[in-house]
C-alpha cells in the first residue's frame, strides 16, 4: 500500500535544543512494508518514507511504536502520526484524502500487529516514475487533450482547461482539494456548481467566455468567503450579482467585463480589499452610494450607459416610521445578528439589501433618493476614461434616512 503526499518529519528533540524545524514538506511516496525472517517470526510492518533525493527512504518500525494519531484535517488531506521510537511527528499533507483514510486505517492494525493486506517481500527503493504523480500544474487548451478516461493529478494546485468545449464544470476537478487556481476560461458553462465552494484553497478562478447568467448565492456564502483573490467573470451574460457577492472579501481583482450587468451589488463598498475592478461595456445606469467606500488602484468603467442626472429627488418618507422600518434600522445600527433561523427570509433578504444613508445610517423603504456626479480619481488611482468624450466622471445614487440628513447634505447633490 502507498499514498503519495507532503511529508515532514518532525523531531520532538528540536524545541529542547532551542532548534525549529524548517517547517515545509517535502514529495515523498509512503509505503506500508511487512518483513519475515526465519530469526523473528513475529512479522516486522514499517513504514517506508521516500523523495526523489533518497529513493531507498527510511524506514520506521509501526508495531506498537505509534503513540498517537492526529486526524482532526484528514478531510483536508492532513494528518499527523507520532511515533515512539525515534520520537518524531511524521506530518503528512496535500494527500487525497479518501487515500490518506485507508492509508492511516492500515497503519493502525500495523500498529496493533494485525496483518495487514499491503505485504511487500522486499523493502525496494521507489521508482522515480511513482514521483511523476506530483503534478502541480496542467494546462490543457484543446478537446483532443482533454482527459476523458482517467482523473487529474490529486497534487494539482493549478488546473487550466481551455477551448474544451465544456458546458458544465467537470466534477472530477472539484476533487482537486489542493486547488489554488482555476481557469475555465473560453468554454460553453452556463451554471456553476455550487460545491466549488469547496475548493478551501481556491484563490484564483477565472471564467473568461463563458455562458454564465448568474452568480450563485451559494457560492458566495461558501469557503470561497476565506479564500478567493482574483474571479474573472468577463465575456458572459450577467445581469446582476446578488448581495451576498459582497461577503467575498478577500477579493482584490475583479473583472465583468461585457457582460450585461445593470447595476453593482449595493453593498459592493464591503469589498474592503479590492484593488482591481473592471466592469466596461456593460449596460450600468449608475453606481450605488457605497461605491464611495472602495478604494482602489485601477477602474475600468468604459462604455456603459450611464444615464443623466435627476433634478428632482424621489421622496419616500414614511411618517412616522413603520413599526418594520423601525426595526430593521435598529437591528442594522447595533449589528444584531439575524439569518433565516431566526426571522422569515423574505425580511432577510431585506435586511441585506438595505441603503445606506449618507450619515452611515441605514433605511429601508422610508428614504429620500438622489444623485450626483462622481470624479471616479476619488475611488482609484488609475481611472479608464468612461467615453470617448474623455470623461472620468459617474452617477451615483445616493440615499437619506430623513429630511434632515437631505437637507446637510443638499451641498452635494446641487
Amino acid at each position: 500500500m502507498k499514498l503519495h503526499c507532503e511529508v515532514e518529519v518532525v523531531s520532538r528533540h528540536l524545541p529542547a535544543l532551542g532548534l525549529r524545524n524548517r517547517g515545509k514538506g517535502v514529495r515523498a511516496v509512503l509505503s506500508l512494508c511487512q518483513q519475515t525472517s526465519r530469526s523473528q517470526p513475529r512479522t516486522r510492518a514499517f513504514l517506508l518514507i521516500s523523495t526523489l533525493k533518497d529513493k531507498r527512504g527510511t524506514r520506521y518500525e509501526l508495531r506498537e511504536n505509534i503513540e498517537q494519531f492526529f486526524t482532526k484535517f484528514v478531510d483536508e488531506g492532513k494528518a499527523t502520526v507520532r511515533l515512539k521510537e525515534p520520537p518524531v511527528d511524521i506530518c503528512l499533507s496535500k494527500a487525497n484524502s479518501s487515500s490518506l483514510k485507508g492509508f492511516l486505517s492500515a497503519v493502525r492494525l500495523a500498529h496493533r500487529g494485525c496483518n495487514v493486506d499491503a505485504s511487500v517481500s522486499t523493502l525496494t527503493a521507489v521508482k522515480t516514475s511513482e514521483f511523476e504523480n506530483f503534478k502541480t500544474k496542467m494546462v490543457i487548451t484543446s478537446k483532443k487533450d482533454y482527459p476523458l478516461s482517467k482523473n487529474f493529478p490529486y497534487s494539482l494546485e493549478h488546473l487550466q482547461t481551455s477551448y474544451c468545449g465544456l458546458i458544465r464544470v467537470d466534477m472530477r476537478m472539484l476533487c482537486l482539494k489542493n486547488l489554488r487556481k482555476l481557469d475555465l476560461s473560453h468554454n460553453h458553462i452556463k451554471k456553476l456548481p455550487a460545491t466549488i465552494g469547496d475548493l478551501i484553497h481556491l484563490q484564483e478562478l477565472n471564467l473568461n467566455d463563458n455562458h454564465l447568467e448568474s452568480f450563485s448565492v451559494a457560492l458566495c456564502q461558501s469557503t470561497l468567503q476565506k479564500s478567493l483573490r482574483s474571479l474573472d467573470l468577463s465575456k458572459n451574460k450577467i445581469k446582476a450579482l446578488p448581495v451576498q457577492f459582497c461577503r467575498l472579501q478577500e477579493l482584490t481583482n475583479l473583472k465583468l467585463d461585457d457582460n450585461e450587468l445593470i447595476r453593482f451589488p449595493c453593498k459592493i463598498g464591503q469589498l474592503i480589499n479590492l484593488r482591481f475592478l473592471s466592469a466596461a461595456r456593460n449596460k450600468l445606469p449608475f453606481l450605488p452610494s457605497e461605491f464611495r467606500n472602495l478604494s482602489l488602484e485601477y477602474l475600468d468603467l468604459f462604455g456603459n450607459t450611464f444615464e443623466q442626472l435627476e433634478v428632482l429627488p424621489v421622496i419616500k418618507l414614511q411618517i412616522p416610521l413603520t413599526l418594520l422600518e423601525s426595526s430593521a434600522r435598529n437591528i442594522l445600527y447595533n449589528r444584531i445578528p439575524y439569518g433565516s433561523h431566526i426571522i422569515p427570509f423574505h425580511l432577510c433578504q431585506d435586511l441585506d439589501t438595505a441603503k445606506t444613508c449618507v450619515c452611515g445610517r441605514f433605511c429601508l423603504n422610508s428614504f429620500i433618493q438622489g444623485t450626483t456626479t462622481m470624479n471616479l480619481h476619488s475611488v482609484a488611482h488609475t481611472v479608464v476614461l468612461v467615453d470617448n468624450m474623455g470623461g472620468t466622471e459617474a452617477p451615483i445614487m445616493s440615499y437619506f434616512c430623513s429630511l434632515g440628513c437631505y437637507v446637510n447634505s443638499s451641498d452635494m447633490l446641487k
